[in-house]
């Protein structure tokens, strides 16, 4: 009885699995700030309590959240009400008085509704003891757009400033920032504003650790429909100058997360709101499920190419020098170059690993692993790592394993496990310097 009782107990569980592996993006989030724009379309969806379940989660794990909402549907029902339509010029909204009394309507409306699934608290439901507070303001100063090329935009609006000492009091006191697309000016005049450009002011003056935009549909994607995961602002801009149809919502996100990118916001995310638990997914997850925009300089990794010869013999020559790393010729590096990746830094290698699969064992091996010294300390070994790892799941490997002989403590930090050099694949086992001794450690993929 005993016996089976372990055995059972050896089976692995596929939360606690998960649950370990998040562990890491949990503490790395702890204490930043983040600002989540999403649409009136989420709002107006049945799932968006799940949502919200979502939200209170990542504040509950110490985030610092800013909410900020549309109400695009909800304003054109108010219109529709009033026998009324939104106009626009050039893509932008013109909001006379009717539509401006339609926008207050529905952003007040949005709101409550918001700040009522927050106050949840029913037990046996996901916001069970959550005790979330809510606090909303006048924190955007605005002005009028006024005229241009002869039409007036009437009440439509800018962001002219953001309060971010008021924000940032809102945050220090353990309350979520609620924030809808309407600005006020000195003079008592509401404008009415995109959500998108409000969100990325206060990433921007809040000097935000993430912008997050949920967006309709996909998300970003190529020319075969296929989901872009990393991109750079001037990508962005190729795509709004050649692709003249998309949505005239999706056009503004991209266009604020540029903005944001560009004004020192380091990660921007653009997600679809459709995928249940996207937030958890992109936060949480090894690979995402979103779109990434960082800024430029940008740092890229990528397989290495022929002409990265010099800069990885530079990168590896010092290591090679202090033992840390087997010497390997030039010539060996050129005919293993396609097993390699960098990490490039303005055409300069900064990084390297070496993948080498055993398909017969679903066995890889991580080798020549290396990162320059000036760049140790911006988390880009384990970004490396986290690449690696996922290359060798592509080539359905099983375990990853690694053999050093100075780093031990670093890819046991990392989930590695000592093994025995026996367990090694055979054609690796022949290949093992015993006057090396090195340590041989694996991770379960």
């Amino acid at each position: 009885m005993s016996q089976v009782a372990k055995t059972v107990n050896k089976k692995p569980d596929p939360f606690v699995n998960w649950f370990r592996s998040s562990s890491p993006y949990i503490h790395a989030h702890r204490g930043k700030t983040m600002v989540i724009g999403f649409g009136g379309e989420a709002v107006a969806d049945s799932h968006f309590p799940n949502l919200i379940h979502d939200i209170a989660l990542l504040h509950g794990l110490g985030i610092k959240l800013i909410l900020v909402h549309g109400a695009r549907p909800q304003i054109e029902e108010q219109l529709g009400l009033c026998n009324a339509e939104m106009q626009y010029i050039n893509g932008l909204r013109v909001t006379d008085d009717t539509a401006l009394q339609c926008v207050k309507e529905a952003a007040g409306t949005v709101r409550v509704e918001i700040e009522a699934l927050l106050s949840m608290g029913l037990a046996n439901s996901p916001m069970a003891g959550a005790k979330i507070r809510v606090a909303s303001g006048n924190f955007v100063t605005a002005r009028p757009i006024g005229v241009m090329d002869g039409a007036d935009y009437g009440h439509t609006g800018q962001v002219r400033r953001i309060d971010t000492a008021a924000i940032r009091n809102v945050l220090e006191a353990g309350s979520i920032a609620l924030i809808p697309p309407l600005g006020y000016s000195p003079t008592g005049e509401v404008f009415n504003l995109s959500a998108a450009d409000v969100a990325s002011s206060i990433a921007i003056s809040l000097g935000a650790d993430k912008l997050i935009t949920l967006v309709e549909g996909k998300g970003l994607a190529n020319a075969k429909g296929q989901l872009l995961t990393n991109v750079i602002p001037k990508q962005v801009d190729a795509i709004l100058k050649r692709r003249k149809r998309l949505p005239e919502e999706l056009t503004q996100q991209l266009r604020s997360a540029v903005k944001a990118c560009r004004s020192g916001v380091d990660r921007i995310h653009l997600l679809g709101r459709q995928v249940d638990g996207v937030l958890l997914k992109e936060l949480f997850m090894r690979d995402g499920v979103g779109t990434m925009l960082t800024a430029e300089p940008y740092e890229e990794i990528r397989t290495a190419r022929t002409e990265d010869l010099g800069g990885l013999l530079e990168l590896l020559a010092p290591m090679e020098e202090s033992g840390i790393l087997v010497r390997r010729s030039r010539e060996r590096l050129e005919t293993e170059i396609d097993q390699y990746t960098v990490v490039e830094l303005d055409g300069m290698i900064i990084g390297c690993a070496a993948l080498l699969c055993y398909p017969n064992e679903k066995m890889a091996e991580l080798a020549c692993v290396a990162v320059h010294p000036d760049y140790r300390n911006g988390g880009r070994g384990d970004l490396l790592l986290s690449h690696m790892e996922q290359r060798a799941r592509k080539e359905a490997m099983e375990k990853m394993f690694v053999l050093t002989t100075q780093t031990a403590h670093w890819f046991r930090e990392r989930g590695f496990t000592p093994l025995l050099a026996k367990a090694l694949p055979i054609k690796r086992q022949e290949l093992y310097n015993f006057q090396r001794n090195s340590k041989v450690f694996v991770k379960t993929l």
